[in-house]
């Protein structure tokens, strides 16, 4: 019996991601793979340059810079059957008209998610020795602290409120198993039993502010979670307390946070903001109580790869007709990110 004809996938995302995502080895498994040119991203499903191979692609491999997938790409690709998404969340990117269509969707989320993890494993840690402020303080004086100076800091019973058992908030929980802390969960969707499970007390949302040294937000952008650390949200966090957000921006009410961050009571790790970036004059540049960074804690440079390699392998298993590990179902769209 002769062999199946590989698949025919084309590239959709912005080519500066290609040699990251897929570095020689991995290009080299895609090629053995599918019927696929190395050298073509499709940015445009309009473009008339691509229409050839949009016609007769059965697979999209797609990325950061991939246009939105609507009805004009089922019609420029009448034999789609797959979209790998070598990148995080689907959800802004996908079209009614694939789900209605039966397009199989996969997502390499998973892989993202264990960088966002890392990420703020590392700021909670530096942030229970008080790192931050202890540089500021360095800086300033060129002095040692004194003990009377650091007898708030330490990781010892730590509380760490998680907000959201997204698959960052799992994969964090369970990198802080090993360590001396006291963590919280709040998720709708998640029993008692299940967050026991997980190493978390579960909390309602206004009790896991109030009883948190750190609040750390990995809930999913949804019209339900749209500004859910409202003014009064805010406000239930103690004294001193530090909120993360490697999440989503929108999260959060971005003018009550700057009050709080401006007047000092609260300190935060912001890896997103709404707006994202912040305008040139918002004061969160230089709070010495705000650590701001441009949104790095996904996956950047190396760690692109592991995307990569969750993508070839799903194409591998659809080459062989065999159940994709990654798949995204549309029903779930309506409460993960």
């Amino acid at each position: 019996m002769p062999s199946p004809q590989p698949p025919r996938a084309v590239f959709a995302m912005d080519p500066v991601h290609l040699p990251l995502l897929f570095p020689p080895p991995l290009m080299a498994r895609l090629r053995r793979t599918a019927d696929l040119d190395p050298a073509l991203a499709v940015r445009d499903f309009g473009d008339p340059a691509v229409a050839d191979a949009l016609a007769a692609a059965e697979v999209l491999i797609t990325g950061w810079g991939c246009p939105h997938l609507d009805a004009g790409v089922l019609a420029a690709a009448p034999g789609l059957r797959a979209v790998l998404h070598a990148a995080g969340s689907v959800r802004s990117l996908v079209g009614e008209a694939l789900w209605k269509q039966g397009v199989t969707v996969s997502s390499a989320v998973t892989g993202n998610a264990l960088p966002v993890a890392e990420y703020t494993l590392a700021m909670i840690l530096l942030l229970g020795k008080d790192a931050f402020g202890h540089r500021e303080r360095y800086r300033r004086t060129h002095a040692v602290p004194t003990p009377a100076e650091t007898a708030a800091t330490g990781n010892l019973g730590r509380r760490v409120g998680v907000v959201g058992a997204s698959r960052v908030g799992r994969r964090l929980m369970e990198l802080l198993r090993p360590f001396d802390l006291t963590v919280l969960l709040h998720d709708p969707y998640v029993s008692p039993a299940e967050a026991a499970a997980l190493g978390a007390r579960p909390l309602p949302l206004e009790e896991l502010l109030r009883h948190s040294d750190i609040v750390s937000l990995h809930a999913p952008d949804m019209p339900e979670t749209h500004h859910m650390l409202d003014r009064a949200r805010l406000a239930l966090i103690p004294d001193g307390g530090v909120l993360i957000n490697t999440a989503r921006g929108a999260l959060v009410d971005q003018d009550a946070l700057t009050e709080e961050l401006v007047s000092g009571r609260l300190r935060a790790v912001l890896d997103v903001t709404d707006p994202e970036p912040l305008p040139a004059g918002s004061p969160l540049y230089e709070l010495p109580n705000v650590f701001l960074t441009p949104h790095i804690a996904g996956s950047l440079g190396n760690e692109l790869e592991r995307l990569g390699a969750i993508v070839v392998e799903e194409l591998e298993r659809l080459a062989e007709d065999v159940p994709l590990r990654h798949e995204v179902r549309h029903a779930d769209l309506a409460r993960v990110a």
